[in-house]
């Protein structure tokens, strides 16, 4: 097989999807976008001085794993959330973005086969569409695990046949999860790391939505670990600043693991990382290390999900998040409704089977929408009344 034809057969990516969706149509008021997690919160203002500041870095090239100093940040960060100390050097490695990592995860540390079978990559669904291209790309065979309303929205990888956990190589979860906003349980984690002890496999933890949430931090999967006294090199986690500082441009992600999994992950990235630019490492070393303006942050989107909770309380079905700054609406037809708020209101909204696959006939994305508390507040509510209005009034 050509590498090209790997992907020959995926779905239109969600954003041309969308388009095509919606762009042949007249929007019906002044454009709301409520589509991509794209945080409109400002950044904290210190982080252009620090960049200056630093501008002489430009001149050299940047370390592949990330500058002491920015590992040291990120390290000592880990430490102060989650309780569990990491050493910088060996178990920490800066990343272009979290999708960098997420996407080489399975390149870097999946075998192809596994007890002579084609390894399986599992994933929840609806799902982060690199965590399917990462295990296509690395010739593994991705398996879509439903988290629906009847599994609490968090995929049950217990349920699965044991001829496919026996071929099992790794599985992605995210935590709190897009687009539903669940948190997994400490219970959850511990069951989870149980059968990738069971079944010798990894687990990819994304946790980028981990800094946004309403009263309790939610718990990460190296905190289980550690409570559980196993191997940490079976769980690495990533995280970034794009959600938790409103920086998605700066680019600045991490993955933790054991020593014995991060060697396999940066002997890969000395060959096709992309590290960032000294002066954005050092900008970011400073922002891991600030909490203040993450509070900030987190009580405006506390606002938010207050001012989500008024306006749907009422409606059927509805789920208030735990945590993330999505809602994951209820609706007859996502891809009717999308186009009816947009023509009606000029509210765009994402269909919710755009990011999820159909598996035996069924698309669990396909009853909702994802909505975006991304704008400012006054923004927020004018979307959400007029998704409400528009789709359930009755």
């Amino acid at each position: 097989m050509m590498y090209s034809e790997r992907f020959s057969n995926l779905p239109a990516h969600v954003w041309p999807r969308l388009r095509a969706l919606l762009d042949g149509h007249e929007g019906g008021g002044t454009p709301i976008h409520m589509t991509i997690g794209e945080p409109k919160h400002a950044f904290p203002a210190w982080v252009t001085d620090e960049i200056t500041k630093h501008a002489e870095g430009f001149n050299k090239y940047p370390p592949n794993d990330g500058s002491p100093e920015l590992r040291g940040a990120i390290a000592a960060w880990i430490d102060r959330r989650y309780g569990v100390e990491m050493d910088p050097d060996s178990e920490v490695m800066a990343l272009n973005g979290t999708r960098e990592g997420l996407y080489n995860a399975v390149i870097a540390l999946c075998p192809p086969t596994k007890n002579g079978e084609k390894s399986a990559i599992l994933m929840p669904n609806p799902f982060y569409q690199v965590y399917m291209i990462g295990a296509i790309s690395g010739a593994a065979e991705p398996i879509m695990v439903p988290a629906t309303a009847e599994t609490g929205h968090l995929p049950d990888f217990a349920s699965l046949p044991e001829e496919v956990l026996r071929r099992t190589t790794a599985a992605y979860l995210c935590s709190p999860a897009n687009p539903q906003g669940v948190v997994a349980s400490r219970d959850y984690w511990a069951e989870l790391i149980a059968l990738a002890e069971k079944y010798d496999f990894l687990i990819f933890a994304d946790e980028c939505y981990s800094e946004i949430y309403r009263d309790t931090p939610p718990t990460g999967a190296l905190e289980v670990v550690k409570e559980l006294g196993t191997d940490r090199n079976r769980v690495v986690i990533f995280h970034s600043l794009s959600k938790r500082s409103n920086l998605p441009g700066l680019r600045s992600g991490f993955a933790a693991s054991g020593p014995e999994t991060m060697r396999e992950i940066k002997q890969l990235r000395n060959y096709a990382g992309a590290p960032l630019p000294l002066p954005l490492q050092q900008a970011a070393a400073a922002v891991w290390a600030d909490e203040a303006h993450v509070e900030e942050t987190r009580a405006l989107y506390q606002e938010k999900y207050a001012i989500a909770d008024r306006i749907f309380g009422n409606v059927p079905g509805y789920a208030s998040p735990e945590a993330g700054f999505f809602l994951w609406l209820p609706v007859e037809d996502d891809e009717a409704a999308a186009l009816k708020l947009w023509r009606e209101t000029g509210v765009r909204v994402l269909p919710g089977s755009y990011l999820a696959q159909n598996v035996a006939g069924t698309n669990p994305g396909q009853n909702y929408i994802r909505v975006a508390l991304v704008a400012p507040k006054d923004e927020t509510t004018r979307g959400l009344e007029a998704i409400r209005d528009c789709l359930y009034s009755t």
